[in-house]
């Protein structure tokens, strides 16, 4: 799973792709005729309908998807996707509202979540459909420090606030050598409902070692300054010294940002790569039944060179209950999504590619869409 680190394909145009921006309350319902059942093949062989499709949620996923509606129009140029990055929490209400064609979310349907999409897809089932591995880091901004290790607990406590400077012992301790300044450690932290704060809390519950005292949530409960998606901490990082959040792996890259090691206990500080990422993902269980592919990852791994703080964007789609023509607009979509030539576009965005089992179950459960 080789991954060129620092290759960054450069923000995928609005206008060039097509791709209208939706309103933060989600789209509204397509005019009858606006979408077609009509449908060409393309010269990959792929079937392409013609219509548009509307889809919303996890910002995590966000440069990913963007890319592969860039690559999936050079073949299905009659198709328009949309994606809106307003969160995984808002994907999830605007799908189970019937807003939107599929949803993107960094966590699985929880039983309520569950409860409400199959009532949205007209009683019939809704998958989590895992397609998007993006690492998450603990981004750092941090005067004269190029190399800063964390622990679970070390990471659970200045997430909570009862660590409160940088030069705080723990730190110092995992950090031998480093000057660490003595200023306060300034917190940021996604003030929308997030995946990417339930994953992360998640981790910190696990690994955390009773440093963190809530329970994993999307909505954050721990310390710090608010900021609106991921774009948002990581710009409050980026202009803020002596600063910390927890934020794709993309984005710290793009925004040049440290990214702390992690100690796991396996004897050496994780470095995130995408070789270590999928080490951890190695270690993932499945949870759901049937064609419902949501995945248990062990947050507390202590496997040799895994980095445990990793997350599985899932799109959520209905198994049945959409209209014909929608059901071809995701199939065709989400199949291009996991194929090899959708997968191989993330690499140099800093996600990691599925697995090939992983990838070929993904496969053969939107196949069975109808």
């Amino acid at each position: 799973m080789s991954v060129n680190r620092l290759f960054r394909v450069g923000s995928v145009a609005v206008a060039s792709l097509g791709v209208l921006a939706l309103s933060a309350c989600g789209s509204d319902p397509e005019p009858a005729g606006s979408s077609s059942p009509d449908s060409s093949t393309s010269s990959a062989g792929a079937e392409c309908p013609k219509g548009t499709l509307n889809a919303e949620g996890s910002s995590a996923q966000k440069n990913a998807i963007e890319e592969v509606i860039s690559k999936y129009n050079e073949k299905c140029a009659d198709v328009t996707v949309n994606y809106n990055p307003t969160g995984s929490g808002a994907g999830i209400k605007q799908f189970n509202a019937s807003q939107v064609d599929f949803a993107g979310s960094d966590s699985a349907l929880k039983p309520d979540e569950m409860t409400a999409a199959t009532k949205r897809c007209a009683g019939n089932a809704a998958v989590d459909l895992p397609m998007v591995i993006g690492p998450v880091a603990i981004a750092y901004n941090l005067d004269g420090v190029t190399k800063l290790v964390l622990d679970g607990p070390t990471a659970a406590k200045i997430f909570q606030g009862t660590i409160k400077t940088w030069n705080d012992p723990a730190i110092a301790k995992l950090n031998a050598g480093v000057t660490l300044p003595s200023a306060p450690i300034s917190v940021f932290f996604r003030s929308d409902e997030s995946g990417t704060t339930e994953n992360f809390t998640k981790y910190l519950k696990a690994a955390g070692g009773g440093g963190w005292t809530g329970e994993p949530a999307k909505k954050w409960t721990g310390t710090g300054a608010g900021k609106e998606k991921s774009a948002g901490v990581a710009e409050g990082v980026k202009s803020s010294k002596n600063s910390i959040t927890y934020v794709e792996w993309s984005y710290a890259v793009d925004n040049k940002l440290g990214v702390a090691q992690i100690e796991t206990g396996s004897g050496t500080p994780v470095e995130l790569s995408a070789e270590s990422a999928g080490k951890a993902l190695a270690a993932a269980k499945p949870a759901g039944t049937g064609s419902d592919l949501a995945l248990k990852l062990d947050y507390a791994t202590k496997a040799p060179g895994a980095y445990p703080i990793i997350l599985v964007t899932y799109e959520i789609a209905c198994t049945k209950g959409l209209p014909a023509e929608k059901t071809a607009l995701v199939k065709s979509f989400l199949s291009y999504f996991v194929s090899k030539d959708g997968q191989a576009s993330l690499t140099d965005l800093n996600y990691a590619p599925l697995p090939a089992e992983i990838q070929t179950k993904v496969e053969a459960a939107i196949q069975a869409i109808s």
